[in-house]
């Protein structure tokens, strides 16, 4: 199902689906999801208030995160259209290295959650082509 609306004047659409990060972490739970946010800064970049520079600024350390690290969407890039659309997850907390930790795999989501302290895990959302990234969900892990 997908749900038409309006942000600051312009027409968005987004599927209804739950919030969270259980796809990508394996484990359900409430979270933040940034797809309005996302449509957002992709509708600005569409009618010219933003650059093309200022949408795809990826770091050097995300981008070879992304090409090595990310787990792949399967579809193009909504700035340059090619392939290369991958999602990258980060967690930081307690007895993790203070620049996060870029998690890898199902196996390592599960450790981190099943610990007593609170973490926090974003997933972003960066094409390995232009550099294109977003944020696209956070929640609270552990606990």
């Amino acid at each position: 199902m997908v749900r038409r609306g309006t942000l600051d004047g312009h027409a968005i659409g987004f599927d209804a689906v739950k919030l969270g990060l259980h796809d990508a972490v394996g484990a359900a739970g409430a979270g933040i999801d940034y797809r309005l946010a996302r449509e957002a800064t992709l509708s600005a970049w569409r009618d010219g208030d933003l650059s093309t520079e200022q949408v795809c600024d990826a770091q050097r350390e995300l981008r070879r995160n992304a090409e090595f690290c990310g787990s792949d969407l399967s579809s193009p890039c909504p700035v340059c259209e090619k392939d290369g659309l991958v999602e990258v997850t980060y967690v930081f907390g307690p007895r993790l290295p203070k620049h996060g930790r870029c998690v890898t795999s199902d196996k390592e989501m599960a450790r981190i959650d099943a610990r007593k302290s609170v973490s926090q895990g974003y997933v972003v959302e960066v094409c390995t082509a232009c550099g294109w990234n977003h944020l696209v969900r956070s929640r609270a892990l552990g606990g």
